[in-house]
Order: structure tokens, then C-alpha cells, then sequence
């Protein structure tokens, strides 16, 4: 019992411990080497080792635009979930088991550990390079809407375009041909 509680104050209370963000850019791609240099110390086959390696590439060429997807994005979730969890788990998995018996003994659907471990790589590469389309999709819809925007504004650029800098010029139709010649409004009445 301490002096507060003579005079009716509470203890004060503990502060809340700060939670971690979300990883950082520099996090994720400090994960990167980790998980490749892991890769290349456990001397995985290179079939393993060219798929993870498609995988961190996409991954690195998609973090700095990964922004464009907003916060929260499941896409952005996914990126960040390969680098910290299904990358690691995938090859710190396979680098657990002794290597004649993990690139040999078939354990489900008759594929060894390697066959699995490769099929894996190849659906997170398939799926890093769909959020890397989507992460890319927002600047390419804006260069759409621009150029739309500039054909309305000034005109087709097959057509020369109007720069809209002055007043338009007056276009006059000729007159529709009939086969006969009309007479021409100045001309004297016969």
C-alpha cells in the first residue's frame, strides 16, 4: 500500500507496449538476401535455387510500388507474407531434411521434397507476378484515362490534332455534287 492510496489515487497505469508495424521496405528486402543466402549456404539444387530466385526478383521490382495498392491491400499482405513466412518456412523446411532423402524418397502424391518444394516456388512466382501486374495496372489505367482525356481535349493525333490555342478554324463543306452544275449565287439570274 503505497502513499497514493492513502489519498484515493490509483496507481498509475502501465503504458501500453508499442506494437510492431507492419516490416518496412528496407526490412523486407534485408529478408530477401537472408532467405537466398540461406538458400545458397544449404546448397539447394539449382532447380530450387532458380525459382526462389524468380520469386525475390518479382518481389523486389513489385516493394517499390507496392504503395499503389493501398493500405491494407490483401496483395500488399501477400508480398510481405512471401518474404516474412512462406519463403522462409518453405526452404528452412526443405533444408531440415538430409539432402539424398529429400530429393529422392517421393512422401505425397508420389513427388519428393524437392518436386513439392519446387511446385511451391512456382505458385508464389505465379502470384507475386499477379500482384506485380495489379501494382502496376493503376499507373497503365492512368496513362488510358490521360490519353482520353488529351484526344477529347485536342483531338485524335492521327488526325494532326488542335492545340486549342486560338479560335477553331471555320470549316466550310463543300457543296453536295449532284451531277449537274448548280449556278453559283453570284451569277446573274438567266
Amino acid at each position: 500500500m503505497g502513499i497514493r492510496s492513502w489519498f484515493g489515487l490509483s496507481e498509475p497505469e502501465a503504458p501500453e507496449p508499442v506494437r510492431p508495424g507492419p516490416p518496412t521496405t528496407e526490412q523486407l528486402l534485408e529478408a530477401l538476401q537472408l532467405i537466398e543466402q540461406q538458400a545458397r549456404d544449404g546448397k539447394v539444387p539449382g532447380v530450387v535455387l532458380s525459382r526462389l530466385l524468380r520469386v525475390t526478383r518479382i518481389v523486389r521490382q513489385t516493394l517499390p510500388r507496392l504503395d499503389n495498392l493501398g493500405l491494407g491491400s490483401s496483395q500488399g499482405f501477400s508480398v510481405m507474407a512471401t518474404v516474412t513466412d512462406y519463403l522462409p518456412v518453405a526452404i528452412g523446411n526443405y533444408l531440415r531434411l538430409p539432402r539424398d532423402w529429400a530429393d529422392t524418397r517421393p512422401i505425397a502424391a508420389g513427388k519428393s521434397s524437392v518436386m513439392l518444394l519446387v511446385d511451391q516456388l512456382d505458385l508464389l512466382g505465379t502470384t507475386m507476378d499477379k500482384v506485380y501486374d495489379a501494382v502496376n495496372r493503376a499507373d497503365a489505367e492512368a496513362i488510358i484515362i490521360h490519353g482520353a482525356f488529351l484526344e477529347e481535349k485536342f483531338g485524335h493525333a492521327s488526325a494532326g490534332g488542335v492545340l486549342g490555342l486560338g479560335p477553331d478554324p471555320v470549316q466550310v463543306a463543300p457543296p453536295p455534287s449532284t451531277g449537274t452544275p448548280s449556278p453559283s449565287p453570284l451569277a446573274p439570274p438567266e
